[in-house]
Order: structure tokens, then sequence, then C-alpha cells
């Protein structure tokens, strides 16, 4: 043990018989043989020695982390998500740093300036957006962003999103298929990019059935205001026979209060379509039909888009859209001969 008590890369050199730079190649994974590699690592565990990762990042300039900015995590979506970015990550030998931002309008500048801080390699948002003047500091300090579930039209920025127009169009298709003539829509945040792809979708499925909406209130991705706005139409002299929410988080409120609060049957009385499928939504007490981000395939798509972008920052920016399928269940009125 060294009088300091601290053991360094210095020491495990020595007891290892090899160089220092030789120590530096084995715990950065550059390039070294097995045998240096066993020699080095053996020499570590018996020392108790372990790299000082922020010493090698300044060294470097790269901190193997990834700075991720999430909206909110009360829809069950972002849980799962948060999961598979993480594995996926540290499969290729990186870390995440999670920020939560619960009010998307305020504060989001601090966090990003810290993330600077950090020296993390790459910037991931979910359901956040970015300012020109943020998007424009990440670039001037040469990290890349790369936006999930959410796009922004004009940022430069690199995004992967479901593609909700189609999922919203899929969505009114089998409705219409279903029978329904009184067809609402709960949307999204009409504020964000997919509230707005997957309402616009959903519109352009019922006109090319010939059909109008009946009646469209902005959710704002939030549980009490689903609630409200499901009594709210339900107490019209025409009742929705179906009602499209924009995503599951809202749609298990919107089955709540029809069948808890009104007596309502679902779907002998009222059909009810979400959006995500997460996996509450296949628990028998919602048996909830949704259209499913393909979350897997979302996130390897988030993930190689950034560290490509990582690796050659001249990579331009990309919109990436992953369609999902129709996930049929018993909230919903089944159209005979439907296939998802």
């Amino acid at each position: 043990m060294p009088e300091s008590g601290r053991i360094t890369s210095l020491h495990v050199a020595k007891k290892a018989g090899v160089s220092q730079s030789a120590v530096s190649r084995v715990f950065s994974g550059a390039s070294a043989s097995k045998a240096t590699i066993a020699k080095v690592r053996a020499a570590a565990e018996e020392l108790g020695y372990r790299p000082n990762s922020l010493a090698r990042a300044m060294i470097t300039g790269k901190s193997r982390i990834i700075g991720l900015l999430v909206g909110y995590l009360d829809n069950q979506f972002y849980p799962v998500a948060l999961e598979r970015l993480s594995t996926v990550l540290q499969e290729q030998g990186y870390h995440i740093l999670v920020f939560m931002l619960p009010d998307a309008s305020e504060g989001i500048e601090e966090i990003v300036s810290e993330l600077m801080d950090y020296q993390v390699d790459g910037i991931i948002t979910a359901s956040v957006s970015m300012s020109s003047v943020l998007t424009e500091r990440c670039a001037a300090a040469g990290i890349p962003v790369v936006m999930f579930n959410r796009g922004q039209d004009g940022s430069g920025l690199s995004s992967v999103t479901s593609g909700n127009i189609a999922g919203g169009r899929r969505v009114a298709e089998f409705l219409v298929a279903g029978g329904h003539q009184r067809i609402a829509h709960i949307a999204g945040w009409s504020g964000s990019s997919t509230g707005r792809d997957r309402s616009m979708g959903f519109r352009m499925g019922l006109e090319a059935a010939g059909m109008t909406l009946l009646a469209e209130i902005d959710g704002m991705y939030k549980r009490e205001h689903a609630a409200e706005a499901t009594r709210t139409l339900m107490a019209r002299p025409d009742p929705p026979d179906a009602i499209f929410v924009g995503n599951d988080h809202m749609a298990f409120a919107v089955m709540d209060v029809l069948r808890g609060e009104l007596g309502l049957r679902v779907p002998e009385d009222v059909s009810v379509v979400g959006y995500d499928d997460v996996p509450l939504a296949a628990w028998g007490a919602y048996d909830l039909t949704s259209l499913r981000q393909p979350v897997n395939r979302m996130v390897d798509a988030t993930v190689d888009t950034l560290l490509g972008q990582i690796a050659d920052p001249a990579r331009p920016a990309q919109k990436i859209e992953i369609e999902g399928p129709l996930i049929l269940r018993g909230s919903a009125r089944i159209p005979e001969g439907w296939s998802a």
C-alpha cells in the first residue's frame, strides 16, 4: 500500500510489469494483447485499483456518459423506455445520467448546462423540446442531441418516433370498420409533435372513410384532463360510441370514468382505443386495445443515431419513424375478419 493510501495506475503498472500507458489502454478499451490485459487486470484486482473515470474523461475528452433529459415518468411508457435505453447504452460501454424536467417549459437551460459540466458525450431528450439557443450551445460544444418520441421541425436535431400519423390513421380505419358512428378523440398535448401527428392521422383516416370527427379534446397527456374530457364527451346529447385516446396513460383514466363513474360498458356502450401498448394495457382490469409503440426498435435506433453522431460529428441529422401494430384486446369492438 502506498503512503498516500491511494492506488494509482503507476502502482498497477509496476505490479504487472508493464508500462503505465499499457494500463491506460486496458481500462480505456483500447488495443492491448490478451496477455497484457490479463496481467493488468490481475494486478488491479490484487491491489484493489479502480480507474478514475472522470480523470480519464479529462484526458481523452470522452466521459462515456450520455445525458438523458426526461419530461415525466408518470406515463408508463417512459420507465420501460428508460430501462431499455440504460441497458442498450451499457452494452455499448456507456452510462446514463438522468435529469427530470417536470415542467418542460422551465429549467431546461440550467439542466443542459449541468449536463455540459459533466462533459457528457451526447444527450437524449424524451418528450422534451429544445430551443434554438440550446441547440446551438450543444452544437458549439460538440455534443450531439437526439430527440426520443418527439420531433421538432426546423431544429436540425435527429429524432426517433413511432409512425404517429400512420398509427392514428390505422385506429380510425379500425373504428370505422367496427361500425361506429360517433367517434371522438381525446388527444395528446397539441403542443407536442406526437399529439398533433396522431390527431392528424386519425382525422385523415376518418375523412378517407367519408366520416367526420364527432369531437376532439386536448387531454394534455394528463390523467385528470382525460377523465374530465370523458365526462364532457359523455354529457353531450350525442355521446360518442367510440373514443380514441392519445396514449394509454390517459386511456386508463377514460375507462375508469366510463365504467366506475358512469356505469357504462366497455366496449358494448363505448369502444376505447389507446396508444403506446404499455404493459398495463394487457392486464385484465383494462384489456386495452392499443397502437403499439415499438419501444425496443425505437431505442435501438436512438442509440445507433446518437453513437453514430458521436463518432462522426459531421453526420447529418435523421428523422426516423418506426410504425407499430394495432394490438387487439377487449376494450374495443373488433370488426369481423379484421387483422392487426
